[in-house]
């Protein structure tokens, strides 16, 4: 009998994605652009919030994935880097090795580059380099990939989107994570163009609680390998809650004639319609 041993990048990506090939992540690198913001002053309680609500993994920088427990959850390691105070924050330059990343136990890494950047051509010869250094290690890469700079007039376009998503497959991405295009049909074009799993950024802080799940419903039901989720998970008056509202989505209602349970106004749970468009419009008491 012949034994078939897994390589350490398919061992890694097992820690990231469940059984079922998808997966929930909570990134939490927002402070190296902003600072210690709502949510994420204390990581340690926060990190124990979302594990505690079934999440899959955390992407953190290499300075809180040495300090904070972080249980049974993957852990990415995010590579890039910039502040909100610099003149181009969306020059996204590397902060961390993948070196640096295996000595932290890492699962993965992820790097960002931005499309329409000046500094497009600098953040994709550092994805090659990067890249290099993955395979030597056989450690999983997670590339962010946004459109984003003068000359992107919708970074949530299919133009734009697919176009991101794409580059970061061609150039050898694990993963690629991007916007949603705000339609299951245009983001499931941009799923079918890319023959890695696609993850779907949570992006800003949403007004309501409906809006975010939408998203994580309609993303899913196009095609999508789970989502990257941070500040609507950990910015939320509770945190677990809302983990728990995501991962029941991404992993357990992802077909459209089976949809997501939903929470009505009184935290009693409802179930919406088969059809897409019937998605109910009520706010979501978690």
């Amino acid at each position: 009998m012949v034994f078939m041993m897994e390589s350490g990048k398919t061992r890694r990506l097992g820690r990231i994605f469940r059984d079922d090939g998808k997966t929930v992540i909570v990134p939490m690198d927002h402070g190296v652009s902003l600072g210690p913001i709502e949510g994420l002053s204390d990581i340690r309680k926060t990190v124990n919030h979302v594990e505690k609500g079934g999440a899959d993994a955390i992407l953190v920088h290499a300075g809180l994935a040495k300090t904070v427990d972080t249980g049974k959850l993957g852990v990415v390691v995010h590579l890039s880097g910039a502040t909100r105070l610099a003149s181009d924050p969306n020059r996204k330059m590397q902060v961390c090795t993948v070196k640096d990343a295996v000595r932290l136990g890492a699962d993965a890494v992820s790097i960002q580059v931005n499309l329409g950047s000046e500094h497009e051509h600098d953040m994709l010869e550092n994805f090659s380099r990067v890249m290099d250094e993955c395979g030597d290690y056989s450690m999983p890469l997670l590339a962010m990939m946004y459109p984003r700079g003068p000359k992107i007039h919708d970074e949530h376009s299919h133009e734009a989107v697919s176009h991101a998503a794409r580059l970061g497959y061609e150039l050898g991405a694990d993963i690629v994570q991007t916007n949603y295009t705000g339609d299951v049909e245009s983001f499931r074009d941009v799923v079918d163009s890319v023959r890695v799993p696609i993850v779907v950024t949570g992006g800003p802080k949403t007004d309501h609680v409906s809006e975010c799940l939408r998203t994580v419903y309609e993303s899913i039901n196009a095609g999508a390998s789970g989502v990257s989720i941070g500040r609507n998970v950990f910015q939320h008056q509770d945190p677990s809650k809302m983990t728990r509202a995501i991962t029941e989505i991404v992993h357990h209602s992802g077909n459209p004639a089976s949809p997501p349970p939903l929470l009505d106004e009184k935290g009693a749970a409802v179930r919406a319609r088969p059809r897409l468009a019937s998605f109910p419009k009520i706010r979501f008491a978690i």
